[in-house]
C-alpha cells in the first residue's frame, strides 16, 4: 500500500522515550530500529552514560541512523519527556498488581491507528532495572510483549523494534484496523463522539487535585494512604479520559473541598 494513501500521522506523533539507559550502544540501536520503521522522535531521560548521543558506541550502533541521534533530546525528568503527549504506554516484561490496562504490541498499534488524535509515547526503562512502579502507574497502558515465558528477555533495541514494526504494520494494513475498539480491554460498543484525549500532564494534575479532595473530606488518610490512589489510577486508566472529563472530575474535587470548608465553619 502506498503510504501517501493512508494517514501517516503516527510516524510524526509516536515518541520513543528511553529512561536512564546505561549503554550508549543501546541508544544507537534503538535509533536504528526507529528509522527502519519510519519513526524519528527520540527522547532520553537522564541517561547514565555521559554524552550519550555523541558516544562513539551510540554512533556505531545507529549504523546510518545518526540523524535520529542528532535530533534526539535529552531531558531531566519524565514530565519533560511527556510534554505534548496525551497517551503514554509503558513497555515492560514485568506485570504489576496496580498497573493500567495491559495490551500486546499489536493491540496498541491497532488502537493508535484507529485514534489518530492520539500523540503517543512508548516508554522503555533501564536495561537492568526496567521502569519504576510509580512511572508505570502514570501511563495509560502497559505494553507486554508475549515472548517465550521460559525466556522472555529482550534487549532494549529488540523491544523497540517489535513495537515500531507493529505500529508500522498497523498503518500499512490501514482498513484492517479501522474497527479496533477504543477500549481493547473490554467488549464495549463504540461511543458515537470522541473528545480530545487528556494529556498525561492534565491527568496527573487531576489525580493530585482528587487526592487533596479525598484527604479534605476524610476519605483518604494522608498518613496511611494504603493503595487507594493506585487503585483509582488503574480505574481511570481504563476509561481513557478526555479533557472535558478531566475538567468535570476536577470540578467535583473543587466542590468537595469547598463544601468541606463550609461545613467546618
Amino acid at each position: 500500500m502506498n503510504l501517501s494513501q493512508i494517514n501517516t500521522n503516527l510516524f510524526k506523533h509516536l515518541r520513543f522515550i528511553l529512561v536512564e539507559t546505561s549503554r550508549a550502544g543501546n541508544i544507537g540501536a534503538v535509533a536504528r530500529a526507529m528509522k527502519t520503521m519510519g519513526y524519528s522522535d527520540l527522547v532520553l531521560v537522564t541517561p547514565r552514560c555521559e554524552h550519550a548521543l555523541q558516544d562513539p558506541e551510540a554512533v556505531a550502533f545507529a549504523s546510518g541512523a545518526q540523524d535520529i541521534l542528532a535530533n534526539a533530546r535529552v531531558v531531566g525528568s519524565i514530565a519533560e519527556a511527556l510534554e505534548g503527549i496525551n497517551f503514554a504506554a509503558a513497555v515492560s516484561a514485568r506485570l504489576r498488581e496496580f498497573s493500567p490496562p495491559v495490551l500486546s504490541p499489536r493491540q496498541l498499534a491497532g488502537q493508535l491507528v484507529a485514534q489518530p488524535e492520539l500523540h503517543a509515547a512508548l516508554i522503555f526503562g533501564n536495561e537492568r532495572f526496567g521502569l519504576p512502579n510509580e512511572l508505570v502507574q502514570k501511563c495509560n497502558v502497559l505494553i507486554n510483549i508475549p515472548a517465550n515465558p521460559e525466556y522472555s528477555s529482550l534487549n532494549l533495541s529488540q523491544a523497540a523494534q517489535v513495537l515500531a514494526y507493529e505500529c508500522r504494520m498497523a498503518l500499512l494494513e490501514g482498513a484492517g484496523v479501522t474497527h479496533t475498539p477504543r477500549l481493547p480491554v473490554a467488549e464495549a460498543s463504540e461511543v458515537g463522539f470522541h473528545g480530545e484525549a487528556a494529556s498525561v500532564e492534565q491527568i496527573e494534575g487531576m489525580y493530585a487535585h482528587l487526592e487533596q479532595a479525598l484527604v479534605a473530606i476524610g476519605f483518604l488518610d494522608a498518613s496511611n494512604p494504603r493503595k487507594l490512589m493506585p487503585r483509582l489510577k488503574r480505574l481511570f486508566a481504563r476509561a481513557q479520559l478526555e479533557t472535558e472529563e478531566v475538567n468535570i472530575l476536577r470540578g467535583i474535587a473543587r466542590h468537595m473541598t469547598g463544601r468541606h470548608g463550609k461545613d467546618k465553619q
